[in-house]
């Protein structure tokens, strides 16, 4: 419908795992421009559910639907980074085409620097960039705080509602303040009914 918000992701009772059910069912739907932020305790599915999303993890029930053509970027709890590898921050956003969108004023330091020699906060922002600042319309973020401290912390939340309107994203946190601060609502996994509706919480 003209002047609505496209949708990207629809999940109806879905259940995911790996070998046995980790998740509880599970029922939300996803737009452009929206951010939806995951809580629940240690062991809920969170990270499971965004692994069924990005097809790594087997779906147990229900139904999983993605906008045909949909391209999607999903930021790993410990990005892997290479080894002694003269590459710069620059020249990773390249390989990884996230230059659609000039970075943060504050990412400038890092874009000259060489990734093996960035401390752990630092290559983390970097990577939560890279996965932002490309084309994807659906990104995914596991923890993206791991290894921040309260700057860096500052700096995610104001990496990820840049141009929020060109993306939908699905953030999984253990830290609710974080994710009250950069989500549009927030769904406690914990907190899901018996019919799989996902009680939200709106943020903004």
């Amino acid at each position: 419908m003209s002047g609505q918000p496209e949708g990207l992701l629809r999940l109806d009772g879905l259940v995911a795992g790996y070998r046995t059910p980790v998740t509880p069912a599970c029922s939300l739907t996803l737009a452009r421009g929206e951010v939806l932020g995951l809580a629940g305790a240690n062991g809920i599915g969170k990270s499971t559910l965004l692994a069924a999303i990005a097809g790594a993890a087997r779906i147990h029930a229900g139904t999983l639907w993605l906008r045909p053509g949909c391209r999607l970027r999903q930021l790993p709890q410990r990005p892997e980074r290479p080894a002694e590898a003269p590459v710069s921050g620059r020249e990773l956003l390249a390989v990884m085409d996230a230059l659609a969108l000039p970075p943060p004023s504050r990412l400038a330091a890092l874009l000259d620097a060489r990734v093996d020699r960035l401390s752990g906060g630092e290559y983390q922002v970097l990577c939560l960039w890279a996965c932002l600042a490309g084309d994807a319309d659906l990104v995914l973020l596991d923890e993206p705080t791991n290894n921040l401290d309260r700057g860096h912390v500052d700096l995610a939340i104001e990496e990820i509602g840049a141009e929020r309107a060109r993306r939908g994203c699905v953030v999984v946190s253990h830290d609710r303040a974080f994710l009250d601060a950069v989500s549009t609502r927030v769904i406690d996994l914990g907190e899901i009914g018996e019919s799989g509706e996902a009680a939200w919480t709106s943020c903004s």
